[in-house]
Order: structure tokens, then C-alpha cells, then sequence
């Protein structure tokens, strides 16, 4: 026997049927379409990190009041199909986003990414505004000019003239287009989680300050790349220190020499200038560029040795001496290494 639908549900049941889906219908658009307002200016920044869970994004979203029901938003994700195409990205949600607004702009909307920084070890601040400006997208003039504004480092505790010297050295995850002043406290952050209360203490014991250390470092960066010979060099400087001789460090000669390092000329040491510690006794009046944790390390502790001089072996290292005369043998062994070199 054939039955059609009249003969299982009356019209009227037709009807309630209907109403009810067509309820369900407008309350689903209601739901999901209405503008959502939350409080305060807009846009909202709301940054997604990399391998967080979908709930953990909608708690957040709740607790700043960017969304009014997190069970609401768990369901236009779920019937969008939304949950596992979420990007890992920082978003500036404007105000009155739906909640398929706000999904779309999750999944396909205006973003910045988060790209893999690193600091290398002796690099510049000057250096580093060219690397951000090409890697994250961050005006490097505007870097440079907040890195040396003594307003702005005063709000992270510190009294110097600029941050060279304290943007750790490693590698940070930073959002596109971010602040100069936001990439700049992500950089001393690094800094302030390695130089610890045990190095501090070690500063002390050598009675210098923390400052002094890393304008230590910074020359010693300078010197060398090999994190084995830091400490030998360290002695030295600390030797010539102790004794109030010049430190004659050529990597503080090449900080003041516009255009990038360069073989030195004998008129580059006369510059006037604090920096040149081929003039000055002492440590210059600031790091010159921001040392790596080798060569902090080697700063704090130096190998204790009886050399006060030293010039390069012409294989990457240096060769050491503990007299003025023995310095000067190493030096024209130096510079027939630098005759045969020219000659191949």
C-alpha cells in the first residue's frame, strides 16, 4: 500500500513543523549573523600562537569580551567546520564581527604572521633595524631612533643612552608590522632571562656593574668568533684593565668608522673620541654592539693568565704574549703571513 505524507501528519501538524524550522531558522541567523559589540576601542588586537587549541582561543575571546557566548561560537565553528582552520597569527578584530564574520576572519582574513628572528651574535643595533625591516616588515629608522630613546628605556628600568648591548642574542618569534617598542622589550627580555642573579653576583665580585660587563663582551665579541679563545682574550683585557694600560681594542677603532669594518689605517687611531681606546684608558662609555652569551660569560669569567697582548695567526685565531717584545715578534710573524697571502 502506497502512503503519502497527508496520510501520515495532518496539515496542521504540517504547519507546526514547519514553523519550527523556520524558527529555528531565524533563530540560527540571529545566532550566528547578529553583530557581536564588545567594549572598549577598536580594533582589538588578538594574537593566535602557534599549536594553541581552539578552546583555548575561544576562552579568550570570551574573557575579553569579544564574544558574548562561548558555547554559540563552538557551534557556528563546529556547522562552518572551523576548528582546525584556525591560523596561528595576531588579528585586530573591529567591533560588531558576527560569528562567522569572526571565523572568516580567523580563517582567511587580514593577518600577520608570526616569522622566526634571530639575533647573531656581535650584531648591531643599526643591523638589526635592516634585518627587522626586511624579515618583519618594521621601519628600521623608527627601531634604531626608540633603541636609543632614553624615555623609552627608562620604562624597561634601565638609565643608558641606548639598548646596544641588550638585545640578546637568540632566536624570538615576532608578528609582522609589530612596534618597534614591542620588538625591543621582546629582545631585553632575552637578555634579562640569561643574565641571572648568579652573573649578577659575579659582576659584583669583580666590582663591575652590569653595564661594564657587557661593553666588555661587546669588545671581546669583536675580537673573535671562536667561543674557546673568549676567555683567554677576556684575561687580557682584564689584565691591562687591572694595570690601567689602554686596552688598544681595533674592534672599538671600527665602531666609530662609518661604512662597516675595515682594514685600520694608524690615522683611524687617532679619532678622537671615548671610544677609542687606543687614546683612553678604561672601557669605552658603552657596549658596541650586543655580545652573545660566550662572550659575557667570558667577560664575567676570564682565564687567568699572565698575557698582555695579543694579534691575529692569520688562521682565525691569535697568538699571545706576555711582553712588549715577544707582542712585537708575533706581530711580524703577522705580517709575513699577510706578504704571502698578497703574493698567491
Amino acid at each position: 500500500m502506497k502512503l503519502h505524507l497527508r496520510d501520515l501528519i495532518t496539515r496542521s501538524e504540517t504547519y507546526l513543523v514547519l514553523s519550527f524550522f523556520i524558527a529555528l531558522l531565524f533563530i540560527s541567523i540571529y545566532i550566528f549573523y547578529t553583530p557581536n559589540f564588545y567594549n572598549g576601542s577598536s580594533p582589538v588586537k588578538f594574537d593566535i600562537g602557534r599549536n594553541e587549541s581552539f578552546g583555548s582561543v575561544v576562552d579568550r575571546l570570551y574573557e575579553k569580551g569579544i564574544i558574548p557566548s562561548k558555547a554559540n561560537f563552538r557551534i557556528a565553528a563546529f556547522l562552518y567546520g572551523a576548528e582546525k582552520k584556525i591560523r596561528a597569527a595576531r588579528f585586530y578584530i573591529p567591533n560588531g564581527l558576527s560569528y562567522l564574520d569572526l571565523l572568516d576572519l580567523f580563517i582567511s582574513g587580514k593577518c600577520n604572521f608570526a616569522r622566526k628572528v634571530t639575533i647573531k651574535n656581535g650584531q648591531s643595533i643599526k643591523w638589526l633595524g635592516s634585518k627587522l625591516k626586511y624579515d618583519v616588515f618594521i621601519d628600521s629608522a623608527l627601531f634604531v631612533e626608540k633603541a636609543n630613546d632614553t624615555n623609552f628605556i627608562k620604562t624597561l628600568g634601565l638609565k643608558e643612552k641606548s639598548l646596544e648591548g641588550y638585545l640578546f642574542p637568540k632566536s624570538y618569534s615576532i608578528y609582522e608590522f609589530s612596534k618597534p617598542e614591542e620588538v625591543l622589550k621582546i629582545f631585553y627580555q632575552g637578555f634579562k632571562d640569561f643574565f641571572v642573579d648568579s652573573l649578577k653576583r659575579r659582576a659584583d665580585e669583580l666590582n663591575m656593574s652590569v653595564h661594564e660587563v657587557l661593553t666588555l663582551a661587546s669588545i671581546i665579541e669583536g675580537e673573535t668568533n671562536i667561543a674557546a679563545e673568549m676567555p683567554r682574550i677576556s684575561g687580557v683585557y682584564h689584565n691591562r684593565l687591572n694595570r690601567g694600560m689602554r686596552l688598544q681594542a681595533d674592534p672599538t677603532i671600527q665602531y666609530l668608522i662609518p661604512g662597516g669594518w675595515r682594514r685600520l689605517l694608524f690615522a683611524d687611531l687617532e679619532i678622537d673620541s671615548p671610544y677609542n681606546t687606543y687614546k683612553y684608558a678604561g672601557l669605552p662609555p658603552a657596549p658596541i654592539n650586543n655580545p652573545g652569551k660566550d662572550a659575557i660569560l667570558a667577560a664575567l669569567y676570564p682565564e687567568q693568565n699572565n698575557y698582555l697582548y695579543f694579534v691575529a695567526d692569520g688562521s682565525g685565531g691569535h697568538k699571545f704574549a706576555k711582553t712588549h717584545n715577544q707582542h712585537l715578534r708575533n706581530v711580524r710573524e703577522y705580517r709575513r703571513w699577510l706578504r704571502s697571502q698578497k703574493k698567491k
